[in-house]
Order: structure tokens, then C-alpha cells, then sequence
């Protein structure tokens, strides 16, 4: 982050982030090539690309033939003649790509020339960019081909050793399997509201689970006010995570999609465990320096027992001019990794205090738990001086974390994040006490662990240093102040809602039951009103989210 990053809670971040160990796990691969990557990938080029880029005449100077006594050793010349090369392009070389960039196909000169449309989020080559490639007579490259050749790549572009499962590939370009984005890639911000960064694809067995890490230098051409982050995950998506290195701590880690988590040297920047828009009060933001890397992690499981699943994470980042934020806003995890859970069926508590960590008083915007299968429910309450709980202000078995529903309902799936606009003061003499409740009746006691198959005790919380008191009023009343005109109220059908004075459209819209249960979501919704047909809802109360503007309607 530019300037300081919360120099006040460096200890507890020191102490915390390395304990959550989201280390990776990954299923072995049952089926994989024994070839590294890195000659499949010269067999591709030696079938497909040679007619123009061999050895004795190499069309653009670069020679996909190679040298060497063996076919391995051919494929590493080759590797070394792309890999962290600049192209011979010079609108390419200004625009920033190599012929390789390891574990970037958006900035793989090489890909862009072969994409033809595999990844509509890379645009199509510049008139001053030549032709794709493949080009006559040579026939062009299968998608499984280009997929193969987008895999190197993103992991890390290595010149020994299998990093991916070509049959994987393969099977889902060739015979079918199940994609996170079946309609194809979500919008990014409009020009000059922002951009758009993605993790992916990676495939995943079926039956399958893994959680991949991936560095991500970003290279902006100025510093940056973030005041808006909207993830786009599937519903296979167990969680995904945004940090940024701090000091020298990138400079350690490798390029491309990873298994080890290696957080000595990091800051959390959000957490989701679904799609979400995080949507910052007014005269806040995130601060990024131009020159920020930030760090993926992005844990999927494939809940297919035949298909292979093609994983991608796709996060919008909203950006406001330099200077508009008075406030930096800040993300921690709160960790309790002591957590044994008895697989003897009985509902089992643990609970953590969190406190004294140097700060005199932090402001919370927002909170979300975390736990896994095992979950029953995530509380956390204001700490008072001699210890005890005290004020409940977190409760994720009810709609929007606001405690006091009428029929609490948890679902450790879709665990809601809570906001407070003003913001939340919370004195760190006395800090706040996060409790979990679990009933294992699973075939072993777990402890906290990374995998579906652990459990967690993770308490996300985004917070400022100075209070917020800008922004919507206060969520306490009535689930949230009435910014939005709903009419009829109660209603047997189309309900019309209505934006407040200065709101143009509706990026999210989600209906939650008494229970806590999302059962209605829209997207992307135009123009100052908007109507919905809710006809096929039981009679009830309701409540929904509209980018952050909450409220209550009924169904009669």
C-alpha cells in the first residue's frame, strides 16, 4: 500500500497472517503426462510453428526449432530465446510484454499472437502487432493447443519439471467439462472507472480440490485510490483472498500459479468466500503505489464426479481520483488456529480474545467470519475491560451479520459480511471476543487446517484509523436506513424500487429469507428504478442488498 501500511498493527499482522496457513492442497494427479511442461509445449511448436520459425531461417528472429541432442534440451533453448525476452515488436516492447512474461499470458507477446479469441479479455492484436500466428500454410493451433501453451505459462513458464495435468486439458477441450464462467467473462468497470484482473484458468479433476497462490505485479502507470472491489467467483470457489507484498517480500517469490503460500512479507487486502462487491463508504479507499504486487490465493473445489472444471476468479477493481479518500481503509485476519474439534457429534465452542495490540482505537467497517463444513455459527462481541463479552455486534446467522433475527439461520457457505456506516469504534485496550460453534459428526476430529476437510476460525475485518461519518446512515435500524423507495410494500408481484437522487443503476441486487438465505440475486440493473417480479416467493418478510443500500420488504 502507498505510504504507510498500518505501521500501528504491524505486530499484530506479524503474528496473525503466518498462522492462518492457507496452505495449499491438491488432489494427485491421477492421470498425468510424465513429459515436463515445457516439451509439450515444443512438440506443439515443432508440429504447428517450424515452417517459419526454424533454426537456419527464423521468421522475426525467433527460432521455435532450438538446439540441442535432445528433444528436452531443443524445447530449453527455445524456453530460453522467449522466456523474460522483449519482442522484436516495437509496439509490443513499448506496451510493456515480453515474448514470455512468466505467469502472464495478458502480457505473453507469444499468446496474444496465438490467441484468436481463447481469452476474450486480452484484445486482438494492433494493426502494428503482425498477423496471428500460426499463419499460412501451417494450419492453426487447436484450443487445446493454445491451452496447453496458456498453462506454461501461467505456471511460471519452467523449463523442467510438470507443473499441470495435460489430460486435464485435454479432456475439457476435447470431450467436455464444467467452466466457473459458462457465459464467458464477467464486464470489467467501464473505461476510466477502473480495470479488471483475473487468476486463471486452472483445471481441476473431478472430485477434485486445490488452492493456488499467484503473484501479480501490477505496474500502474500512477498510484491509485481503490474504492471499490468486486470479486467474481464461482459457486465451486471456496474462498478467495487479495494481499499485497510489503518491503522485499516479492522479491522471493516465484512467477507464476503456486502451492506454497510463503506470508512472511504480506498484507490482506479483502477476503470473499463468495461473490462479492466490497464497495467502500465515500472518502475512503484502499491506497495503491503504482508499483504494488499483489498476491492471489483462490481455493476452488470440483463438486463434479466426471467433468473436469475450469477454474478462473475475475476481480473488478473501481478506482476515484487521487486524493478524493481521507481515509485509508485496511483489512486484517483475526486467527484462532487452536480449534480441535471432536468428530462425537456434540456442538463444540471455541472462543478468542483479540486486544492490546497498540493501537489506542480502531474504527470497523466491516466483519465476516469464516469457518468451514463443520460450522454451526460466528459471533463476535465488544470486549469489555474486565474480559467478559459485551455488546453482540456480529452474528453470521443472520442476514447482513446484524444480530437479533427472528429465526437465525447459518450457512457457512455464504457467511455475511457486516457493515457499519458510521463506522465502529472499538478500543483495543479492550479489543472484541470472536466465537465459533462446530458439530463434527464426520469420520475424524479435525483441528484447523487449509482443506475443505479442516477447519478454520478466521475473523475478517476491515477497519480505519480515524472514525467514518460519511457515507449511508447507520445499518442498525429496520436492517438498514430506507435509501431505496420500495412500492407496493407489501407486495403480491412486480415490485418497483427506486434509487435514491444521484444513483444510476444497481451492480448487485440480492434478496435474502428470514432464514438468512439468498433467494433472489440480480445483476448489473439500469437507470435510476428498476422492477422485479417476485410472484414466485412464499409470503413473508425479505430483506435485500443493493450495493451496500440495504432494507425490508413484503411478500403478501
Amino acid at each position: 500500500m502507498e505510504g504507510k501500511t498500518s505501521n500501528r498493527l504491524s505486530t499484530m499482522q506479524k503474528l496473525l497472517l503466518p498462522t492462518l496457513l492457507l496452505c495449499a492442497f491438491a488432489l494427485p494427479l491421477s492421470a498425468q503426462t510424465t513429459l515436463p511442461s515445457v516439451q509439450e509445449v515444443y512438440k506443439i511448436f515443432q508440429n504447428k510453428c517450424v515452417s517459419c520459425h526454424d533454426h537456419n531461417s527464423p521468421e522475426a528472429s525467433l527460432d521455435l526449432e532450438g538446439t540441442g541432442i535432445t528433444e528436452l534440451l531443443r524445447a530449453q533453448n527455445v524456453a530460453s530465446k522467449l522466456v523474460n525476452i522483449n519482442p522484436s515488436n516495437a509496439h509490443a516492447l513499448s506496451s510493456g510484454y515480453k515474448r514470455v512474461y512468466p505467469g502472464r499470458a495478458d502480457k505473453s507477446f507469444l499468446f496474444k499472437k496465438i490467441n484468436s479469441g481463447l481469452e476474450p479479455s486480452i484484445p486482438a492484436l494492433h494493426a502494428q502487432e503482425g498477423n496471428i500466428m500460426p499463419s499460412y500454410p501451417s494450419p492453426g493451433l487447436s484450443d487445446t493447443e493454445k491451452e496447453i501453451i496458456r498453462q506454461w505459462i501461467l505456471f511460471g513458464a519452467k523449463t523442467t519439471g510438470t507443473q499441470f495435468d495435460k489430460t486435464l486439458v485435454e479432456t475439457f477441450y476435447n470431450v467436455g467439462g464444467e467452466k466457473s464462467f459458462p457465459d464467458g467473462p464477467p464486464p470489467g468497470p467501464a473505461p476510466g472507472e477502473g480495470f479488471q484482473l483475473k487468476m486463471g484458468p486452472f483445471f481441476l479433476a473431478p472430485d477434485g480440490e486445490v488452492e493456488y497462490y499467484q503473484k501479480w505485479e501490477m505496474n500502474l502507470p500512477s498510484n491509485v485510490e481503490v474504492n471499490g472491489l468486486d470479486f467474481k467467483i464461482s459457486p465451486f470457489s471456496h474462498h478467495f483472498l487479495l494481499y499485497n507484498f510489503t518491503g522485499t517480500g516479492a522479491a522471493s517469490i516465484p512467477a507464476g500459479l503456486r502451492l506454497d503460500a510463503n506470508h512472511s512479507q504480506i498484507n490482506l487486502v479483502a477476503a470473499v468466500q463468495e461473490a462479492t462487491e466490497l464497495r467502500l463508504p465515500n472518502k475512503t479507499a484502499f491506497k495503491w503505489a503504482n508499483n504494488i504486487v499483489l498476491d492471489f490465493n483462490s481455493h476452488y473445489i470440483n463438486y463434479s464426479l466426471s467433468q473436469p472444471y475450469q477454474c478462473e476468479a475475475y476481480i473488478n477493481v473501481y478506482t476515484q481520483a487521487l486524493g478524493a479518500a481521507e481515509q485509508e481503509m485496511f483489512a486484517t485476519l483475526l486467527v484462532n488456529s487452536n480449534i480441535p474439534i471432536p468428530n462425537s457429534g456434540d456442538l463444540i465452542t471455541h472462543t478468542k480474545s483479540e486486544f492490546q495490540f497498540g493501537a489506542d482505537s480502531l474504527y470497523i467497517w466491516g466483519l465476516m467470519g469464516h469457518t468451514h463444513k463443520y460450522g454451526r455459527g460466528y459471533k463476535v462481541w465488544k470486549r469489555l475491560a474486565n474480559g467478559q463479552k459485551g455488546d453482540l455486534i456480529y452474528d453470521a446467522s443472520c442476514p447482513m451479520g446484524v444480530p437479533g433475527c427472528p429465526t437465525p439461520w447459518y450457512d457457512y457457505q455464504h457467511i455475511p459480511i457486516r457493515y457499519w456506516e458510521p463506522s465502529l469504534p472499538v478500543k483495543w485496550s479492550q479489543g472484541i471476543i470472536h466465537e465459533a460453534k462446530w458439530v463434527n459428526e464426520g469420520p475424524s476430529s479435525v483441528n484447523f487446517g487449509p482443506t475443505s476437510d479442516d477447519e478454520m476460525m478466521v475473523l475478517i475485518a476491515f477497519y480505519t484509523e480515524q472514525p467514518i461519518t460519511v457515507g449511508t446512515q447507520n445499518p442498525e435500524s429496520q436492517w438498514g436506513a430506507k435509501q431505496i423507495i420500495v412500492t407496493p410494500n407489501p407486495t403480491n408481484g412486480t415490485t418497483m424500487f427506486s434509487l435514491p437522487s444521484g444513483i444510476e443503476g444497481v451492480r448487485t441486487f440480492r434478496l435474502f429469507n428470514l432464514s438468512g438465505q439468498e433467494v433472489l440475486r440480480q445483476s448489473d440493473l439500469q437507470g435510476n428504478s428498476f422492477e422485479l417480479d417476485l410472484s414466485r416467493l412464499i409470503p413473508g418478510i425479505y430483506f435485500f442488498d443493493a450495493d451496500g443500500r440495504r432494507g425490508k420488504l413484503e411478500r403478501g
